[in-house]
Formats: structure tokens, sequence, C-alpha cells
């Protein structure tokens, strides 16, 4: 349980005793604070929950106005939350709440106040052009521990009367729910970053393949603090040939990121052992795994490429229950290489059974595309589906430089809670100048007709 829920259980538990006890108003008062609390789900993003806390802290109290800001470590507010006002308020005013003034004083003592009278009290500076006149303020630090986050306040309770010792008590408490979700949010963001920090460091750095063009990118999850186990490498045979890898490892934790590595670096070694056989490579590194008595699961593609005098590429691969490769023609036209005859499945399942082995040639001005499934699953869509969006997205690109490719590519991937890792490595055969006409025809033709997936 994060702290977030600790201290939101916590909060629902005393209200409802507090609730028991207590007669009239306050009953009414405490019985919707403990609503509004159940309401807030643990599977909410920190910019609604903190919304939902200024919100529930005016109701609770009856405030015509509320107001919730986030500091960051110099004391200055970068975010806030507020009810009550009128929609273009914050536009009209121009800026964030200035460190100044009683909210100045907030920062700088961070303990609970109770002000009858804004226009009396000496801390008061005012109100900026274009904000609406307030009268009383109930306001309180965000704080967990000796961190302060920022501050919760509201303004003129709706009878008239001032802010009362209950009202702050329930200010206070509401205040440290926000704080904990702060707190936990911005744990989670350090060990995001921490996660894809490692993950990046884990990735083998690309080579320069001579006449081949080469791009790669990797995504983590969408705001997932865990490392992964997608990854990409090239590396050189022999007579200029040079061999390309793209997996996933299942799972997603340390222990996959460091399984990832491990397979990258026996890949490396068996590769250098038999250049040329794409399918005995991956079975070799299947039955070396089961040998260890490793349970790793894990799909990946492993290919080589053979140049050719006329300027081809002679394209020989294995797909070990991977996503198919996809080829971008010089004419612009994307295909899935993803023959009828026999798949491979993933290692880690059947150590015994041999790799089915393909080959293709890769004209010149041929873009080849490898990629983990993350790049393409959508819970909310069938999987043909999402491999014709990518195909129309790459046709709609033909001709553009890999950078630009691989980027929008990226960019166009799905979206949502539980978006997976994805890897992307694009190499690019050299074009002549035949090739370069085809494809300038071909995307004068073709690209007003395409449309990029949502």
């Amino acid at each position: 349980m994060t702290d977030e829920e600790k201290a939101r259980h916590a909060l629902v538990a005393e209200m409802r005793l507090r609730l028991e006890k207590s007669p009239g108003d306050e009953d009414r008062r405490l019985g919707r604070l403990v609503e509004d609390l159940l309401a807030m789900g643990a599977d909410l993003d920190l910019a609604t929950v903190l919304q939902r806390v200024v919100e529930a802290a005016a109701r609770a109290v009856d405030a015509r106005y509320g107001s919730l800001g986030v500091l960051n470590e110099e004391g200055v507010f970068t975010e806030l939350f507020t009810t009550g006002t009128e929609p273009g308020m914050r536009a009209a005013v121009g800026h964030l709440p200035h460190s100044t003034g009683i909210l100045g004083h907030l920062v700088r003592e961070p303990y609970p106040i109770r002000v009858p009278d804004l226009a009396a009290d000496p801390r008061s500076t005012g109100f900026p052009p274009n904000h609406p006149v307030m009268h009383s303020l109930l306001g309180g630090p965000i704080r967990i521990r000796d961190t302060v986050y920022g501050n919760l306040y509201l303004t003129d309770r709706r009878d008239g009367q001032p802010f009362s010792r209950g009202d702050e008590n329930l200010l206070t408490a509401l205040a440290n729910v926000a704080g904990a979700v702060i707190e936990n949010a911005r744990h989670h963001e350090r060990l995001r970053a921490t996660a894809e920090d490692l993950q990046r460091h884990l990735l083998p750095e690309l080579p320069d393949l001579g006449p081949l063009q080469i791009q790669a990118r990797y995504h983590p999850a969408h705001s997932s603090p865990r490392v992964g186990g997608d990854w990409y490498q090239a590396f050189p045979g022999l007579e200029g040939a040079w061999s390309i890898v793209v997996g996933d490892v299942v799972g997603h934790d340390t222990s996959s990121a460091l399984t990832m590595y491990l397979l990258s670096s026996m890949l490396y070694v068996l590769t250098l052992d038999e250049p040329h056989a794409p399918a005995r490579i991956v079975q070799r590194l299947d039955q070396a795994l089961h040998r260890t008595g490793s349970d790793t699961m894990a799909t990946l593609i492993v290919a080589t490429l053979h140049p050719r005098p006329n300027g081809s590429w002679r394209l020989r691969w294995t797909n070990a229950g991977h996503p198919p490769p996809l080829v971008l023609t010089p004419a612009g036209a994307a295909t899935y290489l993803d023959p009828s005859e026999a798949q491979g499945i993933m290692i880690g399942v059947d150590p015994t059974q041999a790799q089915p082995e393909h080959s293709h040639t890769l004209e010149p001005g041929t873009t080849l595309l490898l990629y983990t499934d993350g790049l393409v699953e959508d819970p909310q869509r069938p999987i043909t589906e999402c491999l014709d969006g990518l195909a129309t997205l790459a046709e709609s690109l033909a001709g553009a430089p890999l950078e630009q490719l691989c980027d929008e590519i990226m960019d166009a991937r799905p979206a949502g809670p539980h978006r997976d890792d994805a890897a992307l490595l694009v190499l690019g055969i050299p074009a002549g100048p035949a090739a370069q006409s085809a494809l300038g025809e071909n995307r004068q033709s073709l690209a007003p007709g395409f449309t990029r997936p949502d």
C-alpha cells in the first residue's frame, strides 16, 4: 500500500470515528467528507487527486473558494488547483501566486492559520488585478514530516462566519492526504527516472554499419518505475556482413533487464561462432539457457545482412515468437515479412524445437524496421489493426530521414496506463538514383491518402 493510500485510509477511519460522535451540521459535513475521500480512487493521477482534495476541503467547511498550491524545492509555486473561481480567472491574473504576503507566511512558517479579516491583517499584500476579492482565510501547509510540498487554503465561509477550530482540523487532515499524494508521486517519478537510466545504460551502443544507415529508439512503459527487457543490438560479421537483433524478455523488473543484458552478450558470442545461421544461433541460445536451469522466456528476431555486388543486401532471419519485420520498399510500400510457413516459438519454451529460417532480398532504397510488441499492441484494438496502422504510418514517412521516421513512429505508439516498453531498430539500404526517382513519384501519388493511426 502506498503512502497516499495509507493516509487516505487513516483519514477515512478518523472521520468516521468523529462522525459517530458529532451531532447536527457537523454530522453532515463529515459525512460529505468521508464520501469525497472514498471517491478518490487509488488509480487517479496526481493532478486529479489534488483537484479533488481542494474541492473536498471547500465542501467540508462550506467555503466559497479553495486553492491548493504546489511548491518546488526552491519554495516557488509550480502548480495551482482551484475551486469556486470563474473559469477565466487564472488567465486573467496571468501568473501563479508569489511566495509573498500571507501565502509567503505559510511557506516560511508552515503552520495552520485562520484570518478573520484579510484586509486588516498586516501580513496581507492585497490581491493582484482581476483576482476576486476575498475576506477571510483558512490555510495550512501540505507537508510530510519536515518536507513542505505546498499549501491548502480556503476563503469565505458561505454563512459569513469566521473559520472555526473544527474547520482547521478538517483542512489539516486533507492537507496531510495531499502531502502523501505529492510525496508518493515524486518518489514514483524518481524511481521511473532511475529505471529508465538503468535500461538505457544496459542497451548496447550501435556501431557504424558502413554503407548501411541505422537508427534505434527505446521508450519505457508509460509512467512506470520499472525496468524492462526490450533491447536491440548490431555487430559486424565476416566479409562485410552484419548481424542485428531485436528482442523482448518476458517481465518488467531488474531481473528482466539483467537477463536482457546476458542474452545480448551471449548472442554476440554465438554470432561470432556461426555468423551465417540465425536459426542455429537462436536454438543454441535457447539450449544454453535451458542447461543453466533458467526459466527465462523471450521473443526475438536475429537477422544477418550480406552485401551483394548490385547494391542489394541478402537478409536471413529467424523469428522466435516476435512481431514480424516490416519492409518499406524503394517505391514506398510497406510489407510485412511474415512467411506463411512454420513460425518460430519464443525461447524458454522448448529448446529441442528447431527455429525456421527465412531469406529476403533488400533492394537499394529499402528500409527495414524491427520492433518489440510495445510499439504496436493496444488492449483496445485487434493486433491486425495495430499492425496495419504501423504499416500505414511507415508508408506516409517513406523517404523521410531515418531519425524522423523513428521519432514519429515512436510518438504514435499506443497510449494509456497499460502501454508496454517499446524498442525500434531501423536499417536503411543506400538507394541509387533510379530508386530515389521512383520513391519521389510514389510519395506524390500516395501520401495524400494516408491517415496516421490515432
